[in-house]
């Protein structure tokens, strides 16, 4: 079977209140992406979008979308998931046989919608959507809690999760200006608004506006686009049950089985030693360690022993992760082209030094129900 590599990618800055349209944005992302890889227009063979009815306020809301993100005249459809999940799609269609060019395209303009109250459609409709008392957000708070008293985490280990990150963000000129800061502390963290005790505020992954791209490319039709196209050497998938009270919110069974998946795809023994940098999907501060936990690069409960800086022994979210800006739908795509980033050199300003394979995720549901895990390799 054929790799299939990544070959052009682009991202539209994140905004917590874009002055310009979401249709402007979409074409600015795929258009970007096709230039970037010296393509045109004719060159798609099919276009998969990541949108979510709920959040654009329609049904089959990528009807509207059709022109700006180049799927006139093309095979087209939609992925109601994360962007990772949409890639997936794009991978598969690839992998068929019957394109040599697929574009994946995810995002959406949070400004616009109320994105916490749109969620609350993924509750029980009986028992808990009426009352709003299980939500993300206070979901959240019952898994940090549960992982903080299960394992002796302090809260200062994870609000320096969330220093980390967004010190990160303070280097990409992509990340959402509010989530950058050079010079935020643990103290700021710990004192800014509470959402669901023990998170707060600046703990969290703020949705924001943005739009983001990526081309996807059989083998032979990869290297003819580009010398050093990405591979995409493993993919993993899994999804938890969907009760909270059945989970363990301590750690992430879902991301557990998908890492499981992607490592032994891709040929990973030791995912400690071989993987060089992380793009984690964070929804909050603490699903950081849980996640690098679940993946074995700590024992539980150790997350924050991990040297997770970008010059550490495993830099994590060195773009900012999604705490640097979380745009629905969007966010999985953009971890993924971050990690293209790193693997090819042009992660300027925030490159960390020697990157062979790199992993990326994506992630839906209430506590990290659903998670998607890829391996990444680059072609030097």
């Amino acid at each position: 079977m054929e790799k299939v590599g990544i070959v052009g990618y682009n991202q539209v800055k994140s905004y917590s209140d874009a002055n310009y349209g979401r249709y402007e944005m979409i074409f600015e992302a795929v258009r970007g992406a096709i230039d970037k890889a010296g393509l045109k227009k004719k060159d798609i063979t099919t276009v998969v979008s990541c949108t979510n009815d709920y959040y654009d306020g329609r049904t089959i809301s990528n009807c509207f979308t059709v022109d700006v993100g180049g799927s006139y005249l093309t095979d087209e459809s939609k992925v109601e998931m994360d962007g990772a999940h949409a890639v997936l799609y794009g991978l598969m269609r690839v992998l068929s046989g019957n394109h040599k060019l697929a574009v994946v395209w995810g995002g959406s303009m949070a400004s616009c919608f109320p994105y916490h109250s749109a969620r609350l459609y993924e509750t029980d409709p009986t028992w808990e959507r009426p009352l709003a008392y299980v939500n993300d957000i206070t979901s959240a708070g019952f898994q940090m809690r549960a992982y903080m008293e299960k394992y002796g985490v302090s809260v200062d280990d994870i609000a320096k999760v969330s220093v980390k990150n967004r010190k990160n963000a303070a280097k990409n000129p992509l990340a959402l200006e509010e989530a950058q800061n050079a010079n935020i502390t643990v103290k700021d963290i710990l004192e800014s608004e509470i959402y669901a005790d023990p998170v707060t505020e600046l703990m969290v992954a703020q949705p924001c506006d943005g739009i983001a791209a990526l081309l996807l490319a059989p083998e032979k039709q990869a290297l003819k686009i580009t010398d050093s196209p990405v591979w995409i050497t493993g993919v993993g998938y899994s999804q938890d049950t969907y009760y909270l009270g059945d989970r363990d919110l301590s750690t992430c069974k879902s991301m557990e089985k998908a890492g499981k998946m992607a490592f032994e795809t891709a040929g990973i023994k030791n995912p400690k030693e071989e993987i060089d940098v992380a793009e984690f999907f964070e929804a909050y501060a603490h699903e950081e360690l849980i996640f690098a936990e679940a993946l074995g690069f700590a024992d539980k409960g150790k997350g924050a022993s991990i040297e997770s800086e970008i010059n550490g022994n495993l830099p994590i979210n060195p773009s900012g992760g999604a705490i640097g800006g979380n745009p629905p739908c969007a966010t999985g795509i953009i971890r993924i082209i971050e990690a293209v980033k790193q693997l090819t050199g042009e992660a300027n300003g925030y490159q960390v030094k020697g990157v062979k394979k790199a992993i990326a995720s994506g992630q839906i549901g209430m506590c990290a129900q659903n998670n998607i895990l890829y391996v990444l390799e680059g072609s030097n």
